[in-house]
């Protein structure tokens, strides 16, 4: 299976083609940045694809992180992931940026418990918690820092990935054994979101943005101007 995987949900902006059939697997590029997406983006996934030396009809599917993450950030691979997938009629399947986290760990070691956790901010975190076969113990939510600590605790001594590993790790309860592993990371590792997306299943609707809440940015309607 051939599979373009993109990834503009948090601190990076990446792409990475995986050729299941292929021995070296694929290629991949990443660039670490806060903003600029929306420009880095296709020159990206351009260089990406002539690496592989491949066209997007050549591709079986795209796969794209759908969040949570950044608002924008999310928008931009979103929609440029449904366009390519439209322009050359392939299925395009949205991917958790917290699964996209946290299955390294589950896959180097599946017995263990994983705690994949997000900077929300304003004292909050996007938290999900593995359990053992990587099954779902706390589905993806918006917490505060000591519900998330407290949560990722109930589960034993998870191994703790994410942008707020370590500051879940700080809030961790006092009277609770600590995590295994303190994993912090700005961005999830695309080449894994390639294998999720060759993994996934296609349930045949466009991917849309995992939020897990509303933006900060609220509409003023004291200062819209009176319409004629």
């Amino acid at each position: 299976m051939r599979v373009l995987a993109i990834d503009t949900a948090l601190e990076a902006c990446a792409a990475a083609v995986l050729d299941t059939g292929q021995p070296s697997g694929g290629t991949q590029e990443s660039l670490a940045m806060l903003r600029g997406h929306a420009e880095a983006l296709m020159p990206l996934v351009a260089r990406v694809m002539e690496r592989a030396d491949l066209t997007f009809a050549d591709l079986d599917r795209v796969a794209v992180t759908v969040g949570p993450g950044s608002f924008t950030g999310l928008r931009v691979g979103i929609s440029a992931a449904r366009g390519i997938g439209l322009a050359a009629g392939k299925p395009v399947v949205g991917l958790s940026t917290l699964a996209a986290f946290a299955t390294p760990f589950i896959a180097a070691d599946d017995t263990q418990p994983v705690v994949a956790a997000i900077d929300a901010r304003h004292d909050h975190v996007y938290l999900q918690v593995f359990g053992p076969g990587g099954r779902t113990l706390v589905a993806p939510r918006l917490a505060s820092l000591r519900e998330a600590a407290q949560r990722a605790a109930a589960s034993g001594a998870p191994r703790l990935a994410g942008t707020a590993a370590k500051l879940v790790a700080a809030a961790w309860p006092a009277d609770e054994r600590g995590p295994s592993a303190v994993e912090e990371q700005r961005a999830p590792d695309i080449a894994w979101v390639a294998r999720l997306g060759a993994a996934a299943q296609d349930t045949g609707s466009a991917p849309k943005p995992l939020y897990l809440r509303a933006p900060d940015a609220q509409p003023q309607d004291a200062a819209q101007l009176p319409r004629r």
